[in-house]
């Protein structure tokens, strides 16, 4: 009998010390996942790829600065950070106080980039698990400029610009790319990767121009105002017509011979200037042809010659409309 007892308390003493070591292990197993400060961090950056603003901003504890929120959330969101690859989250270091720092390694674009995570013990659940949460913090801003235009896009997502700048709050790590396309106007895009809540970040500056085919019209209803003067000229057989060129003589010209045409016409150029587009002077050539009498000789000569020309004009832009309004000097 003091055999089989000896035999069945250690049977289950066996059983007790292997129960106790599963639960060791288990604890562990859970305090280096589930309950681990990493944990936060991979519930915010599924938040962030999942567009999930609301979640990414509960679990960061971040107030929002004073700024445009339109970055925060949906299809912006997901665009910052769908190119977030390659994770790897170290362990954590220890900070004053229960605070400890979690790195992440990843890349962007395939350039390596390093964020540290500042996080909190704020208590523990279930006896043996430490609950986490990010150290309250502010979102950071990306400050943004566009030349001549009250809109952009951001991650594909058009924004306001009021008097072509806005600032927008942006959660990190991300990526951040603002550009303007138009028939009539366009920028190139301008990025910027955010990878921590503390640094400034590089303002992205849109240098808007005009498009080609804004330049195209623009040279089109040039060529038809140049075109139409020089047809008028001859029909009018006027040697100094309403247009920006003329000629002057001291011969006597033969009616019905005057001829004017474009030989070289102005190269187009639309730059910005105080808050508006406007065209840089026109320059171009011109040719009259006539038969003109010398009044001292009384020979009949021919005349071929070229003037150079320059003029300046106003752009109208409306909606879906360009005018160009020629101002010649009288």
């Amino acid at each position: 009998m003091s055999q089989a007892l000896v035999k069945t308390a250690a049977g289950w003493l066996l059983g007790l010390m292997l129960a106790a070591t599963a639960a060791i292990v288990s604890v562990n197993l859970v305090s280096n996942s589930v309950a681990s400060p990493q944990q936060p961090v991979r519930e915010y950056i599924e938040a962030l790829k999942d567009g999930d603003g609301e979640t990414a901003l509960g679990l960061l504890k971040a107030t929002v600065p004073n700024s445009s929120a339109a970055m925060l959330d949906g299809s912006a969101l997901q665009t910052a950070a769908a190119k977030i690859n390659d994770v790897k989250l170290g362990n954590a270091q220890r900070r004053a106080g229960n605070q400890v720092m979690v790195p992440m390694e990843y890349t962007i674009d395939g350039v390596e980039h390093r964020t540290e995570f500042m996080l909190e013990r704020t208590g523990t659940e279930w006896l043996f698990f430490g609950k986490w949460s990010f150290v309250p913090s502010a979102l950071p801003t990306v400050d943004v400029t566009v030349v001549n235009s009250n809109e952009a896009t951001m991650n594909g997502v058009p924004v306001n610009m009021p008097d072509g700048r806005n600032t927008f709050a942006v959660f990190y790590p991300g990526e951040y790319e603002a550009s303007l396309t138009g028939e009539l106007f366009a920028a190139n895009p301008s990025k910027v990767t955010v990878t921590n809540g503390d640094a400034a970040q590089v303002p992205l500056d849109l240098l808007t121009k005009a498009t080609d085919k804004m330049n195209q019209a623009v040279a089109a209803k040039v060529k038809e105002f140049l075109d139409t003067c020089a047809a008028e000229a001859t029909q009018q057989q006027r040697l100094q017509p309403d247009c920006p060129f003329y000629h002057t003589t001291s011969s006597r010209v033969v009616d019905g011979t005057i001829k004017w045409e474009i030989t070289e016409y102005p190269k187009i150029s639309i730059e910005p200037f105080d808050g508006r587009w406007v065209v840089a002077p026109l320059n171009g050539k011109a040719r009259v042809t006539a038969r003109e009498i010398d009044l001292y000789t009384g020979f009949v000569l021919n005349l071929n010659e070229d003037h150079d020309f320059s003029f300046t004009t106003r752009l109208e832009i409306g909606e879906g409309t360009v005018t160009v309004v020629p101002l010649l000097s009288l």
